[in-house]
């Protein structure tokens, strides 16, 4: 058992202090985990566009100091008591919401948004006792949507904390616990265009290309990406997208431009943006009678969205996800084997004996790890 189980962690972790300012990079004290809690070691994290919108706190709540990230891989270090699907040294995906699977959302096929353990951008404590895990000095430091991955090691709900494959490499699988699964989940789970439909995927951004990706997998013929950035499309074919435009190459809207483009609009749109105007377009560029548009991004909290009532009434379908509608703790580690299913086919195509194929397979994820 580790010598640091039960016991005050001190570690460096990036602190925001104020709104805008540069994080500091400070020595934090870790308190153990409590009932249904779980201390997590931090091994890789990234950088999501979610942490600079809520660290710049323009139009939020402003809660500070804090400690942000939240895409991140880990390992478990302890565990608090009632915990007993995690246990020391499993890896793991902290995600900003989470699976209680409890609730009557969690019980739902068609939910992901967890009574208990939703999103809450505002609460810089733990559940359990209303209190933050972190500290300097004794004065509290509060938590990040209930992850906190800018810290070397952060306290967790064991219900935002999806336990994956060992093999798989941290460093790439981390970012799956935000960006890429909702763009990924928004296509195959929510929008599901059939094989040889069209689809629009507005913004190609980390989570645009992911949803682009998602068009790939379903069998889309046609992939149209939209972007104010025209340097994005050539990423962005790696990702799927078969034609891309730039609505500023337009003196129309672009949902227009689409429309003729698609002989009536696409059967399928995915928004990435956050952008209102955006959003608007995404919706009135899906074909009536069938076509389906996602909303993914999120916009600013004064942002309205207007369209003509007759865009529904002729059988338009408008939709929302959160998370690419993916229950944190069942699904993602299926999105996970899915990456790691390539390197299995690789590995496969060697014919390997079936008694050494498990050792292969760990030489060649540990030679991607390093």
């Amino acid at each position: 058992m580790s010598s640091t189980v039960g016991q005050v962690i001190r570690c460096r972790a990036a602190v925001a202090w104020e709104a805008g300012k540069p994080l500091v990079m400070e020595e934090v004290e870790v308190a153990p985990p409590q009932a249904n809690e779980v201390r997590v070691k931090i091994l890789f994290t990234s950088l999501c566009h979610t942490d600079v919108y809520f660290w710049e706190a323009k139009g939020q709540n402003p809660l500070f100091p804090r400690i942000y990230g939240h895409e991140a891989g880990g390992i478990v270090e302890s565990v608090g008591e009632g915990v007993t699907d995690l246990k020391p040294g499993d890896h793991v995906l902290p995600v900003f919401t989470g699976e209680c699977k409890e609730c009557a959302h969690c019980k739902s096929e068609e939910s992901n948004m967890c009574d208990l353990l939703r999103i809450n951008t505002d609460r810089g404590v733990m559940l359990n006792d209303g209190k933050s895990r972190f500290s300097i000095n004794g004065k509290p430091i509060y938590h990040f949507v209930g992850t906190s991955t800018f810290s070397e090691y952060t306290v967790i709900h064991v219900g935002c904390l999806a336990k994956i494959n060992p093999l798989a490499p941290l460093d790439k699988v981390c970012v799956l616990s935000c960006g890429i699964s909702t763009g990924l989940g928004a296509t195959l789970n929510v929008a599901k265009p059939a094989k040889g439909s069209t689809v629009a995927v507005f913004g190609l951004g980390a989570v645009g290309l992911a949803a682009a990706e998602g068009a790939r997998i379903a069998g889309a013929s046609r992939i149209i990406g939209v972007d104010l950035n025209s340097n994005r499309f050539e990423e962005a074919k790696k990702f799927g997208a078969t034609e891309f435009v730039n609505p500023k190459d337009y003196n129309k809207p672009i949902q227009e431009v689409i429309a003729e483009m698609t002989n009536g609009g696409v059967d399928r749109s995915v928004e990435c943006t956050g952008h209102i105007d955006a959003m608007i377009s995404a919706f009135e560029c899906v074909h009536d009678g069938w076509g389906v548009a996602v909303l993914v991004g999120v916009p600013h909290k004064d942002a309205v969205f207007k369209t003509h009532p007759m865009n529904l009434l002729n059988e338009r379908t408008l939709k929302g996800t959160f998370f690419g509608n993916y229950k944190p703790r069942s699904d993602l580690p299926s999105v996970v084997e899915k990456y790691m299913s390539k390197v299995q086919r690789v590995v496969s195509t060697f014919n390997f004996p079936l008694s050494i194929r498990s050792r292969v397979m760990a030489l060649v994820m540990t030679k991607i790890m390093h």
